[in-house]
């Protein structure tokens, strides 16, 4: 079986207020008393620890933010029990320092970013200003196991069409700073800021994707190797491939879909490396297009198809996308609980939708964060 398991970058708030709040630092020193961990290392690309991989809660940018790391896993059951009990477990130590942990994108309200006291963070601050400065974002990413850096490429090259579509499903960042943004996940927009992020075109071999990534550090741009933000990679501290295109979901159940589908996406892709079929060939332009298009409207209006390139309704691509991965899901018993959480996102639409309906409802972007923390702990289905 092909493992699969997620980082969940959550939004710290106050607990009663719902305004983000920098007690990240705080929340990190109990965790290190409970896990024996080490904060003081945490973000320094070379001190990474390979216990990560054990499932952990660690620092992020901000310190208004935390991340959380399910294990690898075989079964989306058990990662749908990992991710809900990281979740409640991220959410606890905050509850302990007065603040919630929260499954969005973006902060609705205003928020003035405070770094977090590391080394490389301070680099980032300083190449980059404020493109690192304002960038408090959460993300999903979702780590899929491959036997080799030549089977990891072969998958990178074919699903990066696709990977427009996840980030339609997934978002759930529409408030920034205290404004609706006009899409469905500004997260996507705030993040391209980064001059490594976004599609890739195909690789090929992995030598060719080790010198792109060489000429990229050789331009002194990225600090190291953990800023290449590339859409896909090869994970720099595991044997998987790591898909970076969504949004935190708001909730566990969302999550597991995004996570199966990116799993039954590398599972085709290597099938059809295997049969020795080509890799889609579709402009890296176009499926920046389509990136775009995708966080702008999400699952509502059009997307762009990857085997056309020419925009559709989105749930017709969105479709495309679950047939294609259909018979990969089967393989792994995948199939009725993948369709199954797709139908559920259909009826209620993912956070996006939620956060806006919400607003509306309440006129409180305070009130639509506070709620949020309650639905990042819901059991999913």
């Amino acid at each position: 079986m092909r493992t699969v398991g997620v980082e969940e970058e959550l939004l710290l708030v106050d607990q009663d207020s719902g305004v983000p709040t920098a007690i990240a630092e705080r929340l990190l020193k109990r965790w290190q008393s409970e896990a024996g961990s080490d904060p003081a290392t945490d973000g320094c690309f070379e001190d990474e620890a390979d216990e990560a991989f054990a499932g952990m809660i660690e620092g992020e940018l901000q310190q208004q933010q935390i991340e959380v790391d399910s294990p690898p896993c075989t079964s989306l059951a058990d990662l749908e029990r990992q991710i809900g009990d990281w979740r409640r477990r991220a959410d606890e130590l905050a509850r302990a320092v007065r603040g919630r942990a929260v499954a969005i994108a973006t902060s609705p309200v205003e928020v003035s970013p405070t770094v977090r006291p590391v080394a490389r963070y301070r680099k980032m601050v300083e190449r980059f200003g404020l493109t690192t400065a304002e960038q408090l974002t959460c993300g999903c990413h979702v780590h899929v196991g491959v036997d080799s850096p030549e089977e990891g490429i072969a998958a990178i090259d074919r699903i990066r069409v696709w990977l427009p579509v996840l980030i339609a499903l997934s978002v759930n960042s529409p408030f920034w700073q205290g404004a609706d943004s006009g899409y469905a996940s500004f997260r996507s927009q705030a993040w391209k800021r980064f001059p490594t992020a976004g599609p890739t075109d195909p690789f090929g071999t992995v030598a060719a994707y080790r010198t792109r990534v060489s000429d990229l550090l050789g331009s002194d741009v990225p600090l190291d190797e953990g800023m290449i933000y590339f859409d896909a990679r090869l994970s720099h501290r595991y044997p998987t491939v790591e898909v970076r295109v969504a949004d935190v979901c708001l909730t566990a159940d969302d999550a597991v879909l995004v996570a199966g589908l990116v799993r039954a996406l590398v599972e085709a892709a290597v099938r059809d490396w295997a049969d020795s079929k080509p890799a889609p060939d579709l402009h890296t332009d176009l499926i920046r297009m389509a990136s775009w298009r995708a966080s702008r409207s999400g699952v509502n209006g059009r997307l762009i198809d990857p085997r056309t390139g020419r925009p559709q309704p989105a749930w017709d691509v969105i479709e495309a996308l679950f047939a294609h991965v259909r018979p990969a899901a089967e393989a792994f018993g995948d199939d009725e609980c993948l369709r199954h959480r797709l139908d559920r996102l259909r009826d209620r639409g993912p956070g996006a939708n939620w956060q806006r309906s919400t607003y509306e409802a309440t006129g409180s972007l305070r009130n639509v964060i506070l709620q949020a923390a309650d639905r990042t702990l819901e059991e999913g289905c």
